[in-house]
Formats: C-alpha cells, sequence, structure tokens
C-alpha cells in the first residue's frame, strides 16, 4: 500500500471507532552502517524499514502504537486496539489537534539522497581513518551511519505532509594508545557538508597530544570544553526544556520562565528549520510547520518547548515541538562568540581542557546537580599553554551553576551528535570558570 493510502485507511477505522483525533505517520527508511575497529572495517549493515505510528485521543484519554506489518488487516486490527487502549486509558489533559492544512518549507520538504553504493560509503570511512592515521594514530574505531528517509504525516484535523530526509553520521576514535585517544564527529545532512577527512584530522591529533596522561589534584579550575562535552550540557538543557519534563518535575529550568538562568554570553536555540541540518524537518508531530524558538537569549530563559496540548496548559502557542506526548528539540543551536580556542587557551592561567565525555548522570534532577566523565584527551592548561595530558577526573557540579559560568564562547561550532548526544547539536567551544572536578577511577 501507498503512504497516503495506509493513513487514509487507519483514519477512516479509527474514525469508525467512534475517534476522531488521530494521527498517523508513515516512515519508510534505507540504513546502512559500517562499522570499524583496528583501522579494518568489520561489519557492513543494510536495513530497509518501513513503519507506521498511530496516535488517538478520545476525550483526554490518549494511545499510540507502531506497527510494521502494513497490510490491510494488520492496520485495521492495529487502530481498533489503540483506540480500545485509549478508551480504557486514565483521562488527561483535553487534546486538540491543530487545524490544517497547513503549508511547509519546500526547502525542508526534499534532501538530496545519500549515495548509498558500498564503494562510496567505505570511501568516506577510508578518508576519515587516513586521516587520523597521518596525524599519528596507531588504530582507529568508530562508525559510519548512512540513511535516507521518508515520513508521511497526516491528521484527522486536516494536516497532511510528506518529507524527505537523507543524512551522515561519523563517530570516529583514535588511539594512540589504551590511556591515549581522541573523538571527533561528522554529521550532516547532505554529502556536500559532510566531511570526514576533518573528523579524522581531530581525533588523530586529540589522540597523539594526549600522550602519557598523569593524575593531577581534583579541585576548581577553569575548563575549556570542547563542542563534544558543551553539546552534551546544551543537549540536557534542551531536553529539560520540553514542559512534559517540567511537569514530570525532571526539569532544573522549572518555574524559571523570565529569570536569568545563564551567562548573558549564552543563547540556545531549537531551530528545526536550518535547511539541509542533520535534525531539520518541515512539521512536527501534530503536522505543525516547525519554527525557530528561543529557549534562553542572553542568559534569559524564554520559552518552554510545547505540544498543542502543553501549550494551552500554559495559556501560550505551541511551539511545533510535538511529541504527541512529550514536546522534544529537533536541532540545538548554541549562538557563536567572538573567541578562537587559540585565545581561549591564552587566558587561562590555571584551567584544564576538555574534549570529551559520557555517563553524565543525575544526582538531583530538580536543581541540576549531575556528574560526568571526560573521556579521551585531557589537558591541563597553566600560564596560556597546554602543559600536559591528563587523565581520572570527573565533573561533579552542577548545571544551573556551569551555564551561569560560560564566560566566553568561540566563534566556529560544529554539528554534534553520537550516543552520548542524541539531539543534533550546533556547539561551539565553550570558556566555563571555576569548574568542579572529582576523582575518577574510571
Amino acid at each position: 500500500m501507498k503512504a497516503e493510502d495506509i493513513c487514509q485507511l487507519v483514519l477512516a477505522t479509527c474514525r469508525t471507532q467512534g475517534v476522531t483525533d488521530t494521527v498517523v505517520a508513515v516512515s519508510q527508511s534505507e540504513n546502512t552502517m559500517i562499522r570499524f575497529s583496528n583501522s579494518e572495517i568489520t561489519v557492513s549493515d543494510i536495513v530497509i524499514d518501513q513503519s507506521a505510528y498511530i496516535f488517538v485521543s478520545d476525550a483526554g484519554r490518549r494511545a499510540e502504537t507502531s506497527v510494521s506489518d502494513l497490510s490491510k488487516r494488520s492496520l485495521v486490527n492495529a487502530a481498533k486496539k489503540v483506540v480500545d487502549s485509549a478508551k480504557h486509558a486514565p483521562p488527561g489533559d483535553p487534546h486538540e489537534m491543530p487545524k490544517g492544512p497547513f503549508t511547509y518549507d519546500q526547502k525542508l520538504l526534499e534532501s538530496e539522497p545519500v549515495t548509498m553504493g558500498a564503494r562510496n560509503l567505505v570511501s568516506y570511512v577510508k578518508e576519515g581513518v587516513g586521516a587520523a592515521q597521518r596525524q599519528g594514530a596507531e588504530r582507529v574505531a568508530g562508525s559510519l551511519i548512512a540513511e535516507n528517509g521518508k515520513v508521511t504525516l497526516q491528521t484527522s484535523a486536516g494536516a497532511f505532509g510528506v518529507a524527505r530526509k537523507s543524512s551522515l553520521e561519523l563517530s570516529l576514535r583514535a588511539f594512540l594508545s589504551s590511556v591515549a585517544s581522541g573523538h571527533s564527529v561528522s554529521v550532516a545532512g547532505s554529502e556536500k557538508e559532510f566531511e570526514p577527512d576533518k573528523a579524522g584530522e581531530e581525533a588523530g591529533r586529540l589522540a597523539s597530544m594526549a600522550k602519557d596522561p598523569v593524575n593531577v589534584e581534583p579541585g576548581e579550575y577553569d575548563a575549556i570544553l570542547g563542542p563534544m562535552v558543551f553539546a552534551d550540557l546544551i543537549n540536557q538543557t534542551g531536553r529539560v526544556a520540553s514542559a512534559f519534563a517540567v511537569d514530570a518535575g525532571l526539569s532544573f529550568l522549572a518555574n524559571r520562565i523570565g529569570q536569568k538562568v545563564a551567562s548573558e554570553k549564552l543563547s540556545i536555540l531549537d531551530d528545526a528549520t536550518v535547511a539541509g541540518s542533520y535534525g531539520s524537518t518541515p512539521f512536527d508531530s501534530e503536522g505543525l510547520p516547525t519554527r525557530r524558538t528561543a529557549i534562553i537569549e542572553g542568559g534569559t530563559l524564554k520559552s518552554y518547548l510545547h505540544n498543542s496540548s502543553t501549550a494551552k496548559k500554559y495559556g501560550v502557542a505551541s511551539t511545533a515541538n510535538a511529541g504527541l506526548i512529550a514536546p522534544h528539540p529537533f536541532n540545538l543551536v548554541v549562538e557563536p562568540g567572538s573567541k578562537t580556542l587559540d585565545e581561549m587557551i591564552a587566558s587561562v592561567q590555571n584551567g584544564i581542557y576538555v574534549t570529551n565525555d559520557w555517563y553524565l548522570r543525575y544526582n538531583n534532577y530538580q536543581t541540576g546537580d549531575f556528574s560526568t566523565i571526560p573521556r579521551d584527551a585531557m589537558f591541563l592548561v597553566k600560564d596560556g599553554k597546554i602543559e600536559r595530558s591528563i587523565k581520572e577526573l570527573r565533573i561533579s557540579d552542577n548545571m544551573l551553576r556551569i551555564l551561569s559560568n560560560v564566560s566566553e564562547l568561540s566563534r566556529e561550532r560544529k554539528w554534534i551528535r553520537w550516543w552520548e548526544v542524541e539531539v543534533p547539536t550546533l556547539a561551539p567551544t565553550a570558556l566555563v570558570k571555576g569548574l568542579k572536578f572529582t576523582r575518577s577511577r574510571m
């Protein structure tokens, strides 16, 4: 069945079951993953997938399901079951679908497909690995994910859209030894923006610089946080800006609209309209055209991220960030600063340069107390210069305190996405005053 026919069948079935608020999204994708270790390709997988997502709301009672068998019988049964689930669900806030039809940005509806041939994708891997080796890396590991996808969305309120999207994601880790490594990524919505050689070069250079790390005393240091690290912190901020996270008691931004929550240097946007970017999309899960939303502007919390339901509860307009249950960011963008990395290093008398982190965990979601472990290359900075490679520290601090202590941001920014940074984030390097480090034995 065609995607449009699937949408119409499901909508009609739900309507005959007495439910009119329905969303159907049919996803079709071709995905190729190449994994490599010890500088050699080890796995190549091709997955062709299609599925239908169904959401219904019956007087505030909601249910959702996904189905991969797209036969008529399977779709009708799935629609009936999800309607039955909604009718027996606990009551919630009334959900009113935005009334369509809508007009979508043509630049976001179409993208140039990635060339999926093995020769093309393997050449990208070889570019990244070769660049890392030329910087001195002894071995290189990581993955390349290429995807061409199509989403067809239709709602009972008259929204209808078809979006085609492609993406490339390279995560590359270079090693000089078991304790000297560097990590970099290249993520893009098109092949012309994809730069595997630069990712390999950066990872290899950092690995070479990280040779023979030593322990230093924990404490408070002025910290230079590379884009990989800062993107993780911005990801956390964007996710807890969801009105769902606020209502669930899982946000350190709760009850702070209009208040200063960060340095005046810091502005964070959610912007799904950046054409050609990894996280761009023409419409949200309710069919609303996406837009640019300021979350933090000049240090002040301007807005939470909303779908129609949370927006009604808060007495504001939807920010077009549905998630039908939980609003979420699509593309997080940090406005650039005016400094270079070298200028930041030169300004630090006693500090630490962190290039990557992982395992960020909260001690308290509501206050923002957390810890995360620096990973790969990390350096002690003394008197404006990188003195040496260091190891075995943990960042143990508070999210709001860090955001408030951002003193400089770099002009250069980089798109970051990997398994620690789920939402694509355009992040600069940041200089944070007085970051708290404790001992780690990872």
